[in-house]
């Protein structure tokens, strides 16, 4: 605990004259006085990018200031992720971060190129969307405590569907055997669509996903949400209970995303951007395109976030290197 306010400072307080005389450069005239870019280290349409949009719009709005959202997709998001880090922090570039990017790829990439807790200003969090444990109908379980008696049962037999090796969705099922103590088995897939045709059809039983491509299918009753495993439920999904509610106390794997910008950004732009963060979020219009990306608004303080991350990136890194993965 001691260590959190240093952490957090990291995050706010330039490391180099450099950065001292940029940010410098940037007080000299009013902020924004050009276009600010959001940039999303990943291909357009995904999560990340769609909460890029929803952000850029209503900060264009409320600051009356041209906001935009850049793709610079490549290396699992470890390529935009760099140049943001580069980048001079004088608040007119900026990056829609989430825990992928922030908190797993530093130690999944052999090469991500980057400190999550050096290289960054912390500006503040914007949605939390939990994973979710998910089943075809013809599943036994109703609990987590179901699922991890039955894997307790026949070891090593259970089969799980996940996103791709290294995503957060595979990261939870090696966390949640972990947690729990049990041996099953990972199936992981190259894409979402895949992975929800075979748990459809039953030929995978369960699996721990994102929620937005299975809620119309959880919905419609041709899937059942086991639980999420966010500390709390989901404001679309009230009933659906969590993990550590159903049976594995304290178990906690969700999709943090946040604005950060490079180390050293002044720190009344920090402040404004926080603040409309904050109002932004207090919006129903807001509040509902985020429940629609599988998510709740959440908001922080930088200081929180920058915990956050310090956090996530702790828990994450430890069970990457526990499993031995790396991505070159």
């Amino acid at each position: 605990m001691r260590r959190a306010p240093a952490v957090a400072a990291a995050f706010l307080v330039a490391l180099t004259p450099a950065a001292f005389v940029l940010a410098a450069k940037a007080q000299a005239q009013p902020w924004p006085s050009r276009t600010v870019t959001i940039v999303v280290p990943f291909p357009p349409g995904g999560g990340v990018d769609v909460l890029a949009r929803i952000a850029a719009e209503r900060l264009s709005a409320s600051m009356k200031a041209t906001v935009v959202v850049e793709n610079r997709p490549g290396g699992g998001g470890t390529v935009g992720t760099r140049q943001v880090a580069k980048a001079a922090p004088d608040g007119y570039t900026l990056m829609m971060a989430h825990t992928g990017t922030i908190a797993i790829n530093p130690s999944l990439y052999a090469n991500a190129g980057y400190d999550p807790r050096r290289d960054f200003t912390a500006i503040g969090m914007i949605a939390s969307m939990p994973v979710a444990l998910i089943a075809h109908p013809s599943f036994p379980a109703k609990t987590v405590a179901d699922v991890i008696a039955i894997a307790r049962r026949e070891p090593g037999k259970l089969n799980f569907g996940t996103s791709a090796i290294g995503t957060g969705g595979y990261l939870t099922a090696e966390y949640f055997k972990s947690a729990a103590d049990v041996q099953m088995q990972i199936v992981p897939y190259r894409g979402t669509a895949p992975l929800m045709n075979d748990l459809l059809g039953g030929h995978v039983p369960v699996s721990f996903g994102v929620l937005p491509p299975a809620m119309g299918n959880i919905q419609g009753g041709k899937l059942r949400a086991i639980a999420v495993t966010g500390p709390r439920r989901f404001s679309l999904l009230p009933d659906v209970p969590t993990a550590s509610e159903s049976g594995l106390p304290g178990f906690d794997s969700v999709l943090l995303y946040g604005l950060i910008g490079p180390p050293g950004m002044p720190r009344d732009i920090v402040d404004r951007l926080n603040k409309e963060l904050v109002a932004m979020a207090a919006t129903d219009l807001v509040r509902q395109r985020v429940q629609a990306e599988g998510g709740d608004v959440v908001t922080s303080s930088p200081e929180e976030y920058a915990q956050s991350i310090d956090k996530e990136e702790a828990k994450w890194s430890a069970l990457i290197r526990k499993l031995n993965l790396r991505v070159d």
